[in-house]
């Protein structure tokens, strides 16, 4: 939705629309333009945009900033930093132009997924706009609206011929898709009716074609998604359940440790990144150090400790299951069960204090998509709690 929403953007504002794909971009000339003595020299991106608008006022709409590659060939988002900087935009200089150009009317839109990977100068010149996954109400009325009518022309069918219930949707939105949009979810709606028209071409179906909840197994297989996860999994000691963000959205991550004898020491598994291991360190001596005050004899924490986050396919990465880890590791210490309704994130320190963390509403949709009812915040990250649609808030209880 990112890329048509900076469509709509040139279009409330009655300008030109152009579309640059960063993606794979791994030569600076692509921006810059190449010097004219070279075989096949032509000006850069943005050059060529704008002869293409016809206009030096357009709307720019740079896809993919976070899959800007750099290499031998010179590094573009380093030539991107001249286009995009207001103090320096109205004199850019293209190789093959070799003339100042003013690209200072113009208004530049970036997408990107991830904003870790897009380069600190560039996204210094940025000011972020942070989309967040829709609820399950808005994605039943964005399918409603928009994706199923759309799907249903491509098919070559009318409005009236085909019906899917409101229910039909909301169990495609709970059951077959996990995800911060809605790409999959036009996906299973077009898969849907095309299975409809082949029914009604064939003969074995009446128009108007009625879906309903029953039909989706038949048409779709069995439901991906399983809600009682949660359940299953804390019904043991040592399990905590944390929450992540993943660059569609959301995620929860149910985090396991075990203790065995042999030499004291810490195995992790799971394709973690150093932060969490690091994390996962920090929690194991914190729970060393404190025993004590958790209620632990002195030589508890003193084992082999394996602790390990499923879906080890993924790689993982990022502080904010420090307070998960000690969790887990308390819970298993203590021989006690983590309640399953609850969900927490934070980053901990080794004086067991927790620190704010990113990406407070994506991972409070996760936790309820996943059917979690209770949240554990850092304190400091209160105010984010605003940005929290007021549906899921009443839902939901935060610590």
């Amino acid at each position: 939705g990112k890329t048509s929403m900076g469509e709509s953007v040139a279009r409330a504002l009655g300008r030109k629309f152009v579309r640059v794909a960063l993606g794979g971009i791994r030569d600076e000339a692509e921006i810059r333009g190449h010097r004219r003595t070279y075989v096949g020299a032509r000006p850069g991106r943005s050059v060529r945009a704008l002869t293409e608008a016809e206009t030096m006022n357009p709307v720019f709409l740079l896809d993919e900033m976070d899959k800007v590659g750099s290499d031998w060939r010179g590094d573009p988002s380093s030539a991107l930093l001249e286009v995009l900087d207001p103090a320096q935009n109205h004199t850019f200089r293209d190789n093959y132009l070799e003339l100042d150009l003013d690209l200072s009317n113009v208004l530049f839109l970036a997408t990107s997924n991830v904003v870790e990977s897009i380069p600190a100068p560039l996204l210094d010149r940025t000011e972020v706009i942070r989309l967040d996954g829709y609820t399950d109400n808005e994605k039943l009325t964005i399918a409603r609206d928009h994706l199923l009518p759309r799907q249903v022309e491509r098919a070559g069918l009318e409005e009236d011929e085909i019906h899917i219930s409101d229910e039909a949707i909301a169990t495609i939105v709970d059951g077959y898709t996990r995800e911060a949009g809605v790409r999959t979810l036009e996906r299973l709606l077009g898969k849907v009716v095309r299975k409809g028209v082949t029914k009604i071409a064939m003969d074995e179906a009446e128009v108007p074609l009625e879906i309903g909840d029953d039909d989706l197994r038949e048409l779709l297989g069995k439901p991906t998604v399983h809600h009682d996860e949660a359940k299953d999994r804390t019904a043991v000691p040592g399990v905590a359940i944390g929450l992540a963000v993943t660059g569609a959205g959301g995620d929860v991550l149910f985090i396991e440790a075990t203790a065995m004898d042999g030499e004291p020491g810490l195995v992790l598994t799971g394709q973690l990144g150093d932060v969490m291991k690091e994390s996962a360190q920090i929690a194991l001596s914190y729970v060393e150090s404190n025993s004590g005050k958790l209620g632990l004899s002195d030589d508890a924490a003193r084992r082999r400790f394996h602790v390990h986050v499923p879906a080890g396919a993924i790689p993982k990465d990022g502080p904010s299951a420090g307070i998960t880890m000690t969790t887990a590791l308390v819970s298993l210490l203590t021989g006690r069960t983590v309640r399953e309704s609850v969900g927490m994130t934070g980053e901990v320190t080794l004086q067991g204090r927790v620190l704010p963390i990113g990406g407070v509403k994506q991972k409070v949709l996760a936790a309820h998509r996943a059917g979690l009812r209770e949240v554990i915040v850092p304190k400091r990250n209160e105010a984010d709690l605003d940005d929290v649609p007021d549906q899921v808030r009443d839902e939901m209880t935060f610590h």
